[in-house]
């Protein structure tokens, strides 16, 4: 069959449509083997098959093939048939280390979830049973990914306003509190308050200790969509939240937020935010698809849709920036 231009100039080959299409096996051999704690185990293993098996809960003939597959991947090594870590793993996949991407647990949480994307596509949502509910995001592993993507990013963000005039500022869904940490960072003099779910505020305030900022900051806990949210704020901070439910919760929570907010107040959006093709950013399209094995109502939006909702809500302007990341910026201004 002759190739057309655009197959040509597309780079797609038939082997690179195979190892996409293989790299599940790899990413479920390392979720796994993180699952079982196994790299943590191995600090104070012998190192054989036999007495990690014992550690893990496993199958002693199973986990040898497993780690004869991490072998491979150079995330562990055979020493005279004992296996140990590689500096890699000891660096990033042991609990100890200070590097530990203890995110990789929500990875491994929705690996189920994403396993039935046939279903969701044919139904429109995840199943009654597969739907998840907010404590099966598993706190921990969830805010630990959110803290990992965030943290380098935040910085530039924040940087990205005038934060003149800005006294009183609510971080909702704040998680780790990455947003907060540099927002203190940048301009000391801030009665910041950060907002989450009950079960979360107590990972938030572990992280804020971390960074030595507990002094400066207020927890509130509760649910962002019926909870009281306070009042008199100059900013408030909605980061990778509105992607969580459907764009009439955001209206909703939009108009809630533009109550709280004094006069000139700002609300500081950072989401994917997509063009009208829904195309790019790319992160962002498959994001959506995250977001639909494993929400009953969550999507990224438009540009448009959103500045819509916002101006619909009340403020009177919005603003659009783009960043060095996939998502992108909106900041909307209370008249």
């Amino acid at each position: 069959m002759k190739e057309t231009n655009e197959y040509i100039h597309s780079g797609l080959t038939r082997d690179k449509l195979q190892e996409w299409i293989n790299g599940f096996r790899i990413s479920r051999v390392i979720l796994t083997a993180f699952e079982l704690d196994l790299f943590s185990h191995l600090e104070e293993s012998t190192g054989k098959a036999a007495d990690l098996a014992v550690q893990t809960g496993a199958d002693e003939h199973a986990l040898d093939r497993l780690m004869r597959v991490l072998c491979t991947l150079s995330l562990i090594r055979l020493d005279r048939g004992c296996f140990r870590n590689t500096d890699f793993s000891r660096r990033f996949l042991v609990q100890q280390s200070p590097d530990y991407m203890a995110g990789l647990l929500h990875s491994a949480r929705i690996w189920t979830s994403w396993g039935d994307l046939t279903g969701v596509i044919k139904r429109g949502h995840p199943s009654v049973k597969r739907a998840p509910k907010a404590s099966r995001f598993w706190p921990r592993g969830f805010i630990a990914a959110m803290h990992e993507r965030a943290m380098p990013q935040a910085p530039h963000i924040i940087s990205l306003l005038d934060l003149r005039g800005v006294n009183r500022s609510l971080d909702i869904g704040a998680g780790s509190g990455a947003y907060t940490i540099a927002l203190l960072r940048q301009k000391k003099d801030i009665d910041a308050v950060c907002f989450d779910l009950q079960e979360v505020i107590p990972l938030t305030r572990q992280y804020i200790i971390r960074e030595g900022i507990e002094s400066e900051v207020k927890f509130r806990p509760g649910d962002f969509n019926h909870n009281r949210l306070g009042s008199g704020y100059d900013l408030v901070i909605l980061s990778a939240i509105i992607h969580m439910q459907s764009l009439a919760k955001n209206r909703r929570l939009f108009v809630r937020i533009l109550r709280a907010l004094t006069s000139g107040g700002r609300l500081l959006i950072q989401d994917y935010i997509m063009s009208e093709d829904r195309l790019t950013p790319e992160a962002g399209a498959l994001f959506a698809l995250n977001m639909l094995v494993n929400t009953r109502s969550g999507d990224t939006f438009t540009r448009s849709q959103l500045e819509s909702a916002l101006l619909g809500s009340g403020f009177a302007k919005v603003e659009f920036k783009r960043t060095p990341f996939p998502a992108s910026l909106l900041i909307a201004t209370k008249k």
